[in-house]
């Protein structure tokens, strides 16, 4: 049995030494990136090349997009599952030990893609071989969030929680621009050879990160708050059942919050390449553009995070969460001028400044409505859940309605959609922050 604990910030204990602290936080960020590094790999080669390799082919290259993000879209239906297992050896085991785990399941995934015959050469296997590989990095993927997230926001000083738990969210823009970059290198070899075997280097290269993201991951300290909660006798038996029991409410905030956070990522990530295909826009121009606004985004969160620390997490967030809708049109009408600034520029303000002020402080903001027992369970839950419907599905909708309409209005519509959703359940989320 356990003793309950408040599930504000006040009830959570004294952080780590400053130097432990910095070593925490750079290995974190160093192991998430390796990670999510190979996540973010299957979304850039379903908007550029898996549609044509691993499905039918048809008259409009749309519809083979379209298959390459319906497997993309299973791989976060396996999110709240991995969410589940991980969450529950995080609570009962430790942060490092299912950290380990994931990114062991993730490396194996990655790396088995590079592998896979293609529908001209096995049929229908290829993209079944697939679909099971990404609902494995699914699974990897749901565990890994709130993990990292954890074992930086339970070891910092409760008044500087917002700034340095925004580091997490480093590792996740690191492994973005590693897997952009990657593929923006092999696209410089001619096209035939890019489509044969150039984009398989990419999740190849995944066999050394994995190897490096490991050796991290072995040597990270376990977090302060577990370890003090293991000594107190609270260790929860089965986590993830009290998390649904004692935080129903903060479980569903978790899964509003997120909504138009990770709906808005994979708009601007991911399909925003296939809406550049569609009108014409060189898919150099566009990776660089989205290096150039992960970029920058990377720095804006770690102001985010601190300036919620001085105002509050719900009024930074609701700085986000507006704007997506404020820029939901505009973000298209820039992308139409095809001049590089003003697409990269949409860019950057739709991630830097409207995702930015999200992510950068989703990690405080969600960890301190849990207590420490079941914290693990119950991020993971909302968070991993809300991905379904928002991060996993709205490349998949989003292609469909272009597919469908042939014009941006739609995606725009949806946008607003998700930005809407997360301000309403602002207005039922009380302020974490500690005064």
């Amino acid at each position: 049995m356990f003793t309950a604990q408040p599930s504000s910030a006040s009830g959570r204990s004294m952080a780590v030494p400053d130097q432990a602290l910095r070593r925490i936080v750079v290995a974190s960020v160093a192991g998430s990136a390796m990670e999510w590094y190979d996540f973010f790999l299957y979304g850039t080669a379903a908007a550029l090349v898996f549609g044509q390799l691993f499905f039918p082919a048809s008259a409009d290259p749309l519809s083979g997009t379209l298959g390459a993000f319906a497997a993309f879209a299973l791989g976060f239906v396996a999110r709240p599952l991995g969410g589940i297992l991980f969450g529950h050896i995080g609570d009962r085991y430790g942060r490092r030990t299912s950290l380990v785990w994931t990114l062991f399941i993730m490396g194996s995934a990655t790396f088995g893609i590079g592998l896979l015959p293609t529908y001209e050469h096995v049929g229908l296997w290829a993209p079944a071989a697939l679909v099971v590989l990404r609902l494995l990095q699914g699974i990897a993927a749901g565990g890994e969030w709130g993990g990292g997230v954890l074992m930086i926001s339970e070891n910092a000083p409760p008044e500087k929680r917002g700034y340095y738990a925004a580091w997490s969210q480093l590792g996740v823009g690191g492994g973005f621009m590693l897997s952009s970059a990657a593929f923006l290198a092999v696209q410089a070899l001619p096209h035939d050879q890019f489509v044969t075997w150039g984009w398989r280097l990419p999740f190849l290269a995944s066999l050394l990160i994995f190897a490096l993201g490991l050796y991290i991951r072995c040597h990270l300290p376990e977090s302060r708050e577990f370890q003090n909660a293991d000594k107190a006798g609270q260790i929860s038996h089965m986590p993830v059942i009290e998390a649904i029991k004692r935080h129903p409410k903060e479980i569903l905030l978790t899964m509003g919050l997120r909504t138009a956070e990770n709906g808005s990522a994979y708009l601007f990530l991911a399909f925003s390449l296939v809406y550049g295909k569609f009108v014409g826009i060189a898919n150099s121009t566009m990776l660089t553009g989205v290096m150039l606004a992960m970029m920058l985004e990377m720095i804006a969160m770690l102001l985010w995070g601190k300036l919620s620390d001085r105002i509050g997490r719900k009024p930074v967030y609701l700085i986000g969460a507006a704007s997506l809708t404020l820029l939901a049109f505009p973000f298209f009408w820039l992308l139409d001028t095809h001049s590089t600034p003003l697409i990269w520029l949409a860019l950057v303000l739709g991630t830097a400044l409207c995702h930015g002020a999200m992510i950068g402080t989703l990690p405080a903001l969600v960890s301190e409505l849990f207590s420490t027992e079941v914290r693990y369970s119950g991020v993971a839950l909302g968070h991993e859940i809300a991905s379904i419907f928002a991060g996993g599905l709205s490349p998949l909708i989003a292609t469909a309605l272009l597919l469908r309409y042939q014009t941006y209005w739609p995606v725009a519509v949806l946008l607003i959609v998700f930005g809407f959703v997360t301000v309403v359940t602002l207005g039922f989320t009380h302020e974490t922050r500690q005064s």
